[in-house]
């Protein structure tokens, strides 16, 4: 958000030329879906809050029809501890038992969802918050903890993503709205499950065929072994980072999930730093944007 001190050095031939540069853009994702992933600072501060609640209704103004899925980890852990109940992690998930399953939708259904879309509502947009078990929008399954995580111990109600019904987003977006979406998923018997933010995007992004794939993070993209930012990598170089390990830690789900993204048939998909003011449209509606894009296709220079 532009401060008062900093509008004085903002001319309005310089204000023109910004506007100038954004018109091929709208042009270009005008009517296109792009998801977005939403988490980190960005949901915690309360400057990034309202700079991301902007970005969103502005994009939805322009003719976009932006998506949500939003995460919820330390609204969920700040719960638990409230309620006397400790939280409890294999592998950076969350072990998740039917009491800590009530809480994880009391969090994100009730309080973090409800908060994200309230706030775009305040600047114009016309959000509406869903969880991923409305019109059996997110289909899940038990997750097999071997497979997300290399580990044998039962991880109690998380759930791996079985399918996506679109059909609900659509329908709320060819009435003008924002899907605001809590990654809780339907299990058999409609069982709630327990679903990774990131995980739920990726596969969201594909099953609606977004033109982009946004995920905003804590840190500005994907680091080269010098710690410079890597503006663009292909599917087969972020395959061969993870096997040297130049990819590690907490951003191997991110990226994972942005492959996922890009094999379901999203063109692009962006690991972003969501500390930046107004990252959103920084990466959407200028020449250079923020961050690393994933693509199908070999990157140069790499």
């Amino acid at each position: 958000m532009t401060t008062h001190n900093e509008s004085q050095f903002v001319t309005p031939a310089l204000r023109a030329g910004i506007l100038a540069e954004a018109l091929p853009y709208i042009r270009a994702f005008r009517g296109k879906r792009i998801l977005i992933k939403y988490g980190g600072s960005a949901m915690t501060n309360d400057s990034l809050k309202r700079d991301f609640a902007e970005d969103v209704a502005l994009l939805s103004f322009i003719g976009v029809k932006p998506t949500i899925v939003h995460g919820g980890g330390p609204q969920i852990g700040a719960l638990l501890k409230k309620l006397g109940k400790e939280s409890r992690f294999v592998e950076g998930l969350r072990v998740t038992d039917e009491e800590t399953m009530d809480v994880v939708e009391m969090a994100l259904v009730a309080k973090v969802n409800k908060d994200v879309v309230s706030l775009i509502n305040s600047y114009g947009g016309r959000a509406v918050g869903i969880s991923g078990r409305d019109g059996q929008l997110i289909r899940a399954k038990k997750a097999r903890p071997a497979r997300l995580a290399g580990i044998d111990e039962d991880l109690g109600l998380v759930g791996e993503v079985e399918r996506i019904n679109p059909d609900l987003i659509a329908a709320l977006e060819d009435r003008g709205f924002i899907p605001v979406v809590a990654p809780v998923g339907a299990g058999p018997h409609e069982k709630p499950y327990n679903i990774n933010a990131d995980t739920a995007a990726g596969a969201m992004a594909a099953a609606l065929s977004a033109e982009k794939f946004l995920l905003l993070t804590d840190v500005p993209g994907v680091l080269d072994p010098q710690g410079s930012l890597i503006s663009s990598l292909s599917e087969e170089q972020v395959e061969e980072m993870i096997k040297t390990e130049a990819i590690s830690g907490g951003m191997i789900p991110k990226v994972k999930c942005c492959l996922s993204a890009i094999r379901g048939g999203v063109p692009k998909a962006h690991i972003i730093d969501g500390r930046v003011s107004h990252a959103l449209l920084l990466e959407i509606l200028t020449d250079e944007g923020i961050g690393t894009e994933i693509v199908r296709e070999k990157a140069p220079g790499l």
